[in-house]
């Protein structure tokens, strides 16, 4: 057992899943597959989607890695039994974050799986599958396909079966985030960070310590750093302002230089500030903008279109080239591809890098933070300042009988105003002349309606989410 690694006492292939063979709809989303173990998601059902997967990527070999939630090993395992059962090898990295994955895929140029429910509670799991090189794989670039093998079963290949070879790459991994952000010549800093009991407590020891590497000048104060898919301290989900509590206390009482906080899987990474205040994702995807931009003049950067306005215009303000795209991974990869654009970010805390095989790496965003800071004398609310120009609302649900109806009644409100612009993109943007701007998106798996409003002020976004909500919720 890799230390740190808290088990379970749950026999989950002695239950099966009353999820049937034939209709996998409940667990295969938009960009992954999400289920409740064992009822939607068990060893039968990830042993079904190895094979399916292994017939789709078509390569000789997947990578395999899983978090430290009590299922993910068995059901990694059975997940490798369905690909060798197709005459593909399998090799599987043991414990690691999404990222860790995503790095593996490209170092090794292989497909790969990570077993992964990222924030959600202790009974859920999941998969996030990518092609070779980290290329995304969604349900329009065969995620679809995977579900219909997985649902109507894949013979054993005809010949020997593949095998599976253990590789830790985590010195690997650690050694190349390394290799793109110098820190070694930084100003000493303290450091909380907050791994939520997630994968965070796994990687961030090697990357931002001296576990495997010479030691930084940090000071690394931890948060939560046994792994254990119990999550006894608090939901591994930085985005709910609940679960940032913690490390907020924690930066005051150290008197830190910075606070980070991982999720699950430690794909996303949301940063506080000196005073313990957190600091937006938008002004993280500006700031770490600038430091690729002065690596590579006039380049492109991709930001989702509910990113702050304040991103596309301090990137032309430093000669870069802004690409608005939906909001999604799959999205954010596809668009970094077709306009070669060396970095981009979300509102989510998902930071994407033409280095890192174009897929999101929080720690990579983090450790741009830290250089910026370390190479600073200035403490980051003064920095982060200068990437915070408006007020947003944040991202706030609603729950509708009808989102057709209610996003009609919003674009008719908003329809015809000459200081009103509009777009479809995705879901509804309407922009005004005086800097203000919403956007209203359907959920896809809940019915709900997600309102995301800007503005130049408080007041004037106060009034603008207001009165789209007073529609919404009419």
């Amino acid at each position: 057992m890799q230390r740190g690694f808290v088990a379970a006492s749950a026999d989950f292939t002695s239950t099966r899943s009353e999820q049937t063979m034939g209709d996998l709809g409940q667990i295969f989303k938009a960009y992954d597959i999400r289920g409740v173990v064992p009822k939607t998601f068990d060893a039968d059902v990830a042993r079904a989607v190895g094979a399916g997967f292994a017939r789709v990527a078509g390569e000789p070999a997947v990578v395999v890695a899983h978090d430290m939630r009590p299922s993910s090993p068995e059901l990694a395992a059975a997940f490798s039994e369905g690909v060798t059962g197709q005459g593909v090898d399998v090799i599987s990295a043991g414990l690691g974050s999404t990222d860790l994955l995503y790095f593996a895929s490209g170092y090794l140029g292989m497909p790969g799986a990570m077993f992964t429910a990222s924030h959600n509670p202790a009974q859920y799991n999941g998969i996030k599958l990518c092609r070779s090189g980290a290329a995304p794989m969604s349900s329009d670039t065969g995620l679809r396909e995977v579900r219909r093998l997985a649902e109507q079963g894949v013979s054993e290949h005809e010949g020997p079966r593949g095998s599976v070879t253990e590789r830790d790459l985590l010195a690997d991994y650690a050694a190349y985030l390394r290799s793109l952000v110098d820190l070694s010549g930084s100003r000493p800093l303290t450091v909380v960070v907050d791994a939520g009991n997630g994968m965070g407590g796994y990687t961030v020891p090697a990357v931002l310590g001296d576990r495997l590497l010479d030691a930084l000048p940090l000071r690394i104060e931890p948060l939560y750093f046994e792994l254990d898919g119990t999550f006894p301290n608090h939901p591994a989900n930085p985005l709910d302002p609940a679960n940032l509590v913690d490390l907020q206390a924690k930066v005051r009482e150290v008197g830190a230089d910075i606070g980070l906080a991982f999720d699950g899987d430690a794909d996303r990474c949301f940063v506080v500030d000196e005073r313990g205040e957190p600091v937006p994702p938008s002004a993280i995807t500006a700031l770490v903008a600038v430091q690729e931009l002065a690596k590579e003049p006039g380049a492109t950067i991709i930001h989702n279109l509910i990113a702050s306005a304040a991103v596309p215009e301090i990137v032309r303000e430093h000669g870069g080239v802004p690409v608005r795209t939906r909001v999604g991974h799959s999205f954010i990869k596809a668009t970094m591809a077709e306009t070669e654009a060396i970095f981009g970010g979300e509102h989510s805390a998902h930071y994407y890098f033409r280095d890192f095989w174009r897929a999101d790496t929080g720690m990579l965003a983090a450790m741009h933070v830290l250089a910026v800071l370390g190479a600073d004398s200035r403490p980051l609310s003064e920095i982060t300042a200068e990437y915070s120009r408006y007020a947003a609302s944040g991202e706030i649900n609603s729950e509708v009988r009808s989102q057709e109806e209610r996003m009609a009644a919003v674009a008719a409100a908003y329809s015809g105003r000459e200081d009103a612009r509009t777009d479809h993109l995705d879901g509804l943007t309407v922009s005004f002349a005086d800097g203000s701007w919403f956007n209203l998106r359907a959920s896809n798996t809940e019915p709900l309606l997600r309102l995301n409003v800007e503005a130049p002020d408080t007041a004037t976004m106060a009034k603008l989410r207001d009165d789209v909500l007073g529609i919404v919720r009419a």
